[in-house]
């Protein structure tokens, strides 16, 4: 059985979401997506700093070239920096659709990062799927989601996983030489009883491991979408999860209040043994 720990703080997020790790800082950081406020765990000392941001803020990637992040908020695309917190805004790639926000990113070993979006109210297949490059230029790579969520990328970078959390499914798209993905295939169907496909990462194996929203646990799938394992967790609503530490061997997961207030471990911030060690986040190029 795997250890599971609640990150010790004095708060609960109403819709936890985006953990990544920063080598740099020795930090995870996380979002309260309804919350709008950016987080970070140091994992020197565990504490715990928050950040308002005022507005709905889905994730944040670490920059090479410059210090802090690029965030994604419900306007779009922003530069983000710390103490004191500072936004400059990039680019909203949605601008006929004001009712939409970006919900979930990841960025690829060439510095770009893939974005997906949604609308906030979750009602209509109106999301779609954004790709970022390092000179900030922005492409739709692919369309109709209701409920956008988890990029990841194989272990080899060959293929990228997203979700439609509303329809339950998990896609798989090889990644073309040139930026493009090929064909959209199901690659991992959720069954009645698993609740929905939320965030998601890749440890070191190919292994995908995938939150399960409404399914209180996390699975990890093989490289061919078979179930491998799964680990129950202290609360329904779990949304995402990313592996840190200087040896990526520490799972963090995040969870959300939202809908489950009764519930006295929702919105908190899990850290689980799982004896596997993750990838190393990439940064954005620029």
């Amino acid at each position: 059985m795997s250890a599971i720990r609640v990150v010790a703080r004095d708060r609960r997020d109403l819709l936890g979401e985006g953990p990544v790790w920063s080598a740099r800082e020795n930090a995870l950081f996380w979002v309260d997506i309804s919350g709008r406020a950016l987080q970070r765990l140091s994992l020197v000392d565990a504490t715990v700093t928050c950040w308002d941001v005022l507005v709905m803020i889905g994730w944040v990637i670490e920059r090479e070239q410059a210090p802090g992040f690029i965030a994604g908020l419900e306007s779009g695309f922003a530069e983000l920096t710390l103490e004191p917190l500072q936004i400059v805004h990039i680019v909203d790639p949605e601008p006929q659709r004001p009712r939409n926000r970006l919900n979930d990113a990841k960025a690829d070993r060439q510095g770009r990062i893939w974005a997906g979006s949604m609308p906030i109210a979750a009602d209509r297949p109106e999301g779609a799927l954004h790709r970022f490059d390092v000179d900030r230029r922005v492409t739709q790579v692919d369309a109709g989601y209701t409920i956008a969520n988890g990029p990841a990328f194989s272990a080899d970078e060959k293929y990228l996983y997203h979700a439609d959390s509303a329809l339950r499914r998990v896609y798989r798209f090889e990644v073309q030489p040139d930026a493009t993905l090929a064909e959209r295939i199901v690659f991992i169907e959720f069954e009645s009883g698993w609740g929905l496909p939320d965030g998601m990462t890749v440890d070191c194996e190919g292994g995908l491991w995938v939150a399960h929203w409404g399914g209180g646990r996390v699975s990890r799938f093989r490289e061919n979408g078979t179930l491998d394992r799964s680990i129950a967790l202290p609360a329904s609503q779990i949304t995402s999860c990313a592996f840190a530490g200087r040896d990526l061997d520490r799972l963090f997961v995040t969870s959300a209040a939202q809908g489950a207030e009764h519930e006295p471990h929702a919105g908190a911030l899990f850290e689980v043994d799982t004896g596997m060690h993750g990838i190393a986040p990439n940064r954005f190029g620029g």
